[in-house]
């Protein structure tokens, strides 16, 4: 048994012979605001520089590789370079 049409509706017809409304001619547009707190742009701003120390090597190979270059020069190893990088590390921890 096959049905084509039930109690004679075809919803395909009814959708075609549905009449259309037109569009609103006025349409008012109101203005939206937002507001953001401090406190969310702060956090926003922390999130960003979270994400570029992320991204960021801890290590700077460019500079790794040009002290490792100074090094192999044994002229290099001299006690002047010596003493100025050990008073430097030294400064770097208070002394």
């Amino acid at each position: 048994m096959m049905i084509d049409k039930i109690s004679g509706i075809s919803p395909v017809n009814n959708l075609q012979n549905t009449p259309k409304t037109g569009a609103s001619k006025s349409v008012k547009t109101g203005s939206d605001e937002i507001h953001i707190s401090d406190e969310a742009k702060r956090l926003s701003e922390e999130f960003y520089l979270s994400q570029v120390a992320d991204e960021t090597p801890d290590v700077r190979s460019e500079l790794v590789e040009q002290v490792r270059q100074k090094i192999q020069d044994p002229n290099y190893l001299n006690d002047a370079n010596l003493s100025a990088t050990a008073d430097k590390i030294l400064a770097a921890y208070g002394f």
